[in-house]
């Protein structure tokens, strides 16, 4: 029998990806044993879960990361694209965040009290986004957690709408997409004995009729939407998407919520500032604090307002406010606060924005020019500081755009060349960031691997 040409591609693809994971294992034996070691006492072999995703087969192990490289067990350096999914967004070990974090390490890491470095902080968010009300958080999942129960209170209201083909960390509420034409679930994770249609609901980025449908019901208490997709591939804003939203939430009394968590690499006040977005509530985590675990979430006056008819700012029977249900002992300690304070202050500046922007323009036009050397049905797409290629024509409106056109295997493959190289991008899918230790020739490192790998598929005859 005959075989399409798509399926002898994929079938060399597979063979390729063999190849490139045998060359990964013999290269790391030490990260592998390690990783044979850490499956005797890991639930799914890794500290966390995440670390599994790796196309190497294994992931490597880290020995020391400094600005915009990492330095495995085994003696391999990586120029390193990915930066902790984010999380390294001010690169590794930044001067600044190191000598904040050593100071507070010497006068003390969490009292529940809370440090005049906090005062200074809340100022700056403001002065950032533009809204004046702020809570900080251990992660984005809590932020976005603590967005959506507000939400609820203020309005009374049940469901939260999402995006097909979004992720706002750990919310049950958005581990939904479209499937069949009904609301699923990703990633085969698992309901957990949720009932998800009765918290949930997803219409497709960029649908605008499917959004006004879904709100006029009148059960949505918000939308929760990143200012441009990032965790599916990047999936652009329609023109005139944004300012549809805001009208449409205002007209059905529905909370906006916007999370930053990845596009605060657009600027230094993010998506938001930058395009003259008005949220109700706007979440940021991962890297606002340098990597130190933590995330914030602001609110508007007005929903500010409406939180305090519920919940009083001050009660003076018992001097304190209700729990809310928001955060954790550990949210706002001292130590995230003095990093937090010396990135917003020292790291994620105008000046370093600019290199960094500066940077992903270069790379993405790079990959544009390969691809368009070689007549390559591939794009590229830059939001600030983060570049993505991706395996199909035209950047997708949708996440069923993205399902009907991604091309994992190809992708998977590309990782495990990348490791193999010396690169290190974001697992889930091919996407670039840029910190401000990342330099000129670690970018033209990568036109340099990348038209390798290109080359590597014309020769098996993929593409």
């Amino acid at each position: 029998m005959k075989l399409s040409k798509q399926v002898t591609a994929d079938m060399t693809i597979e063979t390729l990806l063999d190849a490139e994971q045998a060359r990964f294992l013999k290269s790391h034996p030490r990260s592998a044993a390690a990783w044979r070691k850490g499956e005797e006492s890991f639930l799914f072999g890794g500290p966390s879960h995440w670390m599994r995703r790796w196309a190497g087969g294994f992931p490597a192990y880290v020995d020391e990361a400094h600005g915009a490289r990492i330095r495995d067990i085994d003696g391999h350096d990586y120029v390193d694209f990915c930066l902790g999914d984010t999380g390294a967004m001010c690169g590794h070990t930044p001067a600044a965040v190191l000598r904040a974090a050593q100071r507070q390490l010497a006068r003390g890491t969490t009292m529940m009290l809370p440090t005049e470095d906090s005062l200074w902080i809340g100022e700056e968010l403001t002065r950032r986004f533009g809204l004046p009300f702020w809570t900080l958080t251990t992660s984005a999942t809590d932020a976005n957690r603590g967005a959506i129960r507000i939400a609820r209170m203020i309005t009374g209201r049940p469901k939260v709408l999402v995006f097909s083909g979004c992720y706002h960390g750990g919310v049950e509420e958005a581990h939904v997409e479209i499937r069949d034409g009904r609301i699923g679930l990703r990633n085969m994770i698992h309901p957990n004995g949720v009932n998800h249609a009765e918290v949930s609901k997803v219409v497709e980025f960029n649908d605008l009729a499917a959004l006004e449908l879904a709100l006029a019901e009148g059960d949505v208490a918000c939308v929760l939407t990143e200012p441009i997709m990032t965790n599916f591939g990047m999936i652009p804003p329609d023109d005139g998407f944004h300012a549809a939203v805001r009208e449409l939430t205002r007209r059905t009394g529905t909370i906006l919520v916007i999370d930053e968590t990845h596009t605060l690499s657009s600027g230094p006040g993010g998506y938001t500032a930058l395009h003259g977005l008005k949220p109700d509530i706007l979440v940021a985590g991962k890297a606002i604090a340098g990597g130190i675990p933590a995330a914030v979430f602001g609110l508007s006056q007005e929903v500010a307002e409406r939180v305090w008819k519920i919940v009083p700012r001050v009660n003076p029977r018992t001097r304190q406010s209700a729990h809310l249900g928001i955060g954790g002992t550990l949210a706002g300690n001292a130590l995230t606060v003095a990093t937090m304070r010396a990135v917003l202050e020292e790291v994620l500046t105008p000046a370093n924005y600019g290199h960094m922007l500066g940077l992903a323009t270069r790379l993405a036009e790079d990959a544009r020019a390969i691809i368009s050397a070689h007549h390559l049905p591939w794009h590229v797409t830059q939001v600030g500081a983060r570049a993505e290629i991706m395996f199909m024509p035209r950047p997708p409106k949708s996440g069923a755009d993205v399902i009907a056109g991604r091309r994992a295997n190809l992708e998977t493959l590309l990782h495990a060349f990348y490791m193999n190289e010396g690169i290190l991008v974001t697992p889930f899918h091919t996407m670039f960031l840029m910190c401000p230790a990342t330099e000129a020739v670690e970018v033209a490192r990568h036109a340099d691997v990348f038209a390798r790998f290109v080359a590597l598929l014309q020769r098996a005859k993929v593409v």
